[in-house]
């Protein structure tokens, strides 16, 4: 199978060819298109994103018409269904769920944190209008920046 798309502007008669990579061609290919010296060149126009890729991931999969959106290959559905927060959050560190030793010891570890960072300042309650970097800094002891 060949890796170029031929195109033919039919304006001008001109050809040009954009190369194919992983069944897609970069919208920038598009713009040698052009009618003349001063045209900008051509563009391409999706407007709403039903044929557009952003990006290139071999961490996410997202097929929007068919309704699969995953993330390491588990269905984010499944993972909302049957893991706890603190799964998902060693599944966005790690690259993978914890085995039941691994989660047994990070629950411990954030319980811990969590628990002495909440009984050693709460003193400290922050109101919704108060300065957050003056609020950190009578919590840790410091002083503003």
């Amino acid at each position: 199978m060949p890796d170029r798309l031929k195109i033919t502007d039919e304006r001008t008669g001109l050809q040009y060819e954009a190369p194919i990579k992983d069944e897609t061609i970069r919208a920038i290919d598009l713009r040698q298109i052009k009618t003349g010296e001063k045209d900008f060149g051509l563009l391409s126009y999706d407007p709403a994103f039903l044929n557009t890729a952003s990006c290139r991931s071999a961490i996410t999969y997202i097929d929007g018409d068919a309704g699969i959106l995953r993330y390491r290959g588990f269905a984010i559905d499944e993972l909302a269904e049957r893991c706890s927060f603190l799964e998902v959050a060693w599944l966005l560190l790690n690259g993978e769920l914890p085995t039941e030793q691994e989660l047994t010891v990070w629950q411990s570890q954030v319980k811990r944190h969590t628990s002495s960072w909440l009984h050693g300042g709460s003193s400290t309650i922050a109101r919704a209008d108060s300065n957050s970097r003056r609020m950190w800094a009578s919590r840790r002891k410091m002083r503003p920046l």
